[in-house]
């Protein structure tokens, strides 16, 4: 059920073990939401371009994690903490790029939310 998008920007790609961060995420987020590791989906999106506050040398990543609606506010925090933190964990430092780690957790409709294995 969790959905999870992650946008970076490209100079970090060399940086940014994606997939070890994606399997980390899904095992370490399965026990806090009690959800099936099978039932985690993330889906990467690098960013061409982007633009940071005046626009001097940057980066960004920025994850998107959405979960069914019910959950207590403590929990979801909890789910961000974890979250940005295996995200430093898993993002190996750019000489001279400073770069901003972003996180948030959303809800998603438990009555309209649909999944269908084929």
């Amino acid at each position: 059920m969790p959905q999870i998008t992650v946008e970076y920007s490209a100079e970090l790609s060399g940086a940014f073990d994606r997939r070890a961060f994606a399997l980390a995420l899904h095992r370490t987020l399965s026990t806090l939401v009690s959800s099936d590791v099978a039932a985690f989906k993330t889906r990467f999106r690098q960013i061409e371009e982007s633009v940071i506050g005046d626009g001097s040398a940057g980066a960004m990543i920025h994850v998107r994690i959405g979960l069914l609606s019910g959950r207590p506010a403590e929990l979801k925090q909890e789910v961000g903490r974890v979250g940005i933190g295996l995200v430093r964990e898993h993002l190996k430092p750019v000489e001279g790029l400073p770069a901003q780690l972003t996180l948030e957790v959303h809800d998603m409709d438990r009555d309209q939310y649909q999944k269908l294995v084929v």
